[in-house]
């Protein structure tokens, strides 16, 4: 009964804060509630105590015990919506997919897929030596099984 109660008063929530939205959403057997947020320009303190404050100031603690925790998706979590490539367009992105790893700006994204572009050094054609050529690859979302944002120091 909990968690069909916070899921209609997150969804609620995140309705009035079209920017947002959900990643992940559980509830332990302990009645521990773990929301996870991005959005589409990032997401704040503020974003996350909206949200907080939406689904605890509607529950009842004497009817139910609960603990609850709104984050956002850390720097360093994998991509898993579309709609988080699109706010990285531009970023370098490290991408896995079930025959290769690759490592490049992504530049677009579509309904389906992503394009990663970076440059390499190859051989040249004729003669001794390397040049360095642009190199584009498309990636359907359904191949990728995991991206994450290369952050620089």
């Amino acid at each position: 009964m909990l968690k069909e109660k916070v899921r209609s008063l997150l969804d609620k929530a995140l309705e009035e804060h079209p920017t947002l939205f959900l990643i992940d959403f559980t509830v332990g057997g302990d009645n521990t509630v773990r929301v996870v947020l991005d959005g589409d320009d990032g997401v704040n303190l503020q974003d996350c105590m909206k949200i907080s404050r939406a689904i605890e100031h509607n529950l009842d603690r004497e009817e139910e015990d609960f603990s609850l925790e709104v984050t956002s998706a850390g720097a360093t979590s994998p991509l898993i919506l579309p709609r988080q490539y699109k706010k990285n367009i531009g970023r370098k992105l490290k991408v896995r997919t079930k025959e290769e790893e690759c490592e490049g700006t992504l530049t677009q994204t579509t309904e389906n897929s992503i394009t990663l572009e970076w440059k390499a050094r190859e051989p040249k054609p004729v003669g001794k030596g390397k040049v360095t050529v642009q190199k584009k690859q498309e990636i359907a979302f359904s191949d990728i099984q995991e991206a994450k944002v290369v952050l620089k120091f």
